[in-house]
């Protein structure tokens, strides 16, 4: 599946993505690319829909209708960086998927379960729970591989497949910030009800990073804003603007710290619990300037291929849809280049929306020009 526009962006049209060029990262070890990068409420009226009326729809309901619509799956697609780099560990490594039964959880369009009938898979299962999975059928159909894929309506948690195992679980379930929308606890359920003993989760590692950006400029139009709009103190707002954190395209030149790693996940292995977490981090100062922002982004791995291959959602890196998350600090720090920002992340799972994340940030300084100590909260919604 792909994912909705996430708590803002700083994309004047909402929605578009500047088309990446082609690429597919290959890399010798995770942690040296680290371094590198070192419920809508609807009145009931005579002119609302026969099907919302009388009906509650949850949060996952609204989740689901968000796939059926094309735009979502357009932008998912034209994403070179992401499409290309799974068609590349499919066609490039064909002793994973030749004669294997796959599963391709949330499979949108069909375009993964496309690319391992291609590579000679036995048999490809695809499930998607949106209307899309109709157009998926289709899509299979005309291309001529109705005998290989099944696509399969529904949610994962609630069909059976034909089969009672799997050779082959692929997946592309990443969301903003990595865990936004939460998909990976259905790819971690797939994986331990089908999964064969001896069979493979694609991709298999997943990381979260952290850095640090001077952000002046628009932490001023976005958040500043509130302080004076056409002469009215609309302060009041600047408090729930700094929770929101932005999906957005960092220019590089902005950072100012290293890069640290602070999640590893291990998809073949972790517990859905896994997802929470605190973590510390330690930032470090490469030049003389301002932080306004702290900046996370993912890295993804499929370390089974013939040669490690996956791709980096980071800021030095060809942008992707995914962009990267922007989190605005209260506090402007004034760092020198040596000096240290460091403190604790915790990620979890919204309780009343297990597809939403709160994130919890304390940071701190005591430097030359900034001695700083405080507690920040986050909702993504």
């Amino acid at each position: 599946m792909d994912r909705r526009k996430g708590s803002g962006s700083r994309d004047a049209n909402g929605g578009g993505l500047a088309e990446a060029t082609a690429s597919r990262l290959r890399f010798e070890d995770a942690d040296e690319l680290a371094e590198e990068e070192v419920g809508m409420d609807v009145e009931e009226s005579p002119d609302a829909p026969e099907e919302v009326i009388g009906n509650e729809k949850t949060s996952a309901d609204y989740y689901f209708d968000s796939y059926s619509h094309f735009g979502i799956h357009e932008e998912m697609l034209k994403d070179v960086v992401r499409t290309r780099s799974y068609q590349n560990v499919i066609t490039q490594n064909n002793f994973l998927f030749k004669d294997k039964i796959v599963l391709d959880v949330g499979a949108g369009t069909g375009i993964l379960s496309l690319f391992c009938a291609k590579a000679g898979a036995k048999h490809v299962y695809a499930i998607e729970c949106s209307q899309m999975a109709d157009m998926a059928k289709e899509i299979v159909k005309t291309n001529g591989y109705s005998e290989v894929i099944t696509v399969i309506k529904g949610k994962v948690e609630e069909i059976e497949l034909p089969v009672p195992k799997v050779d082959v679980i692929i997946s592309e379930w990443m969301g903003y910030f990595l865990l936004f929308e939460n998909m990976l606890d259905t790819v971690l359920f797939a994986r331990d009800k089908w999964l064969a003993d001896d069979g493979v989760v694609l991709p298999d590692k997943a990381s979260l990073h952290l850095t640090a950006i001077e952000d002046a400029e628009y932490k001023e139009d976005k958040i500043e804003f509130w302080n004076n709009v056409y002469g009215f103190d609309m302060s009041c707002i600047k408090k729930q603007a700094m929770m929101e954190p932005l999906v957005d395209t960092v220019d590089a030149n902005q950072i100012v710290t290293n890069c640290q790693l602070l999640k590893t996940m291990d998809i073949s292995k972790m517990m859905s619990g896994d997802a929470s977490f605190t973590v510390p981090f330690k930032l470090v100062a490469e030049r003389n300037d301002f932080i306004h922002a702290l900046v996370a982004f993912f890295n993804v791995s499929f370390t089974k291929c013939h040669k490690l291959m996956g791709f980096s959602t980071g800021p030095r890196s060809k942008s992707t849809h995914w962009k990267q998350t922007v989190l605005y600090l209260e506090d402007v720090v004034t760092i020198c280049e040596g000096e240290t920002l460091s403190g604790t992340m915790t990620v979890a799972n919204n309780k009343k929306n297990p597809r939403d994340i709160d994130i919890t940030l304390k940071y701190s300084i005591n430097g030359q020009r900034s001695k700083v100590s405080r507690t920040q909260h986050y909702k993504m919604r």
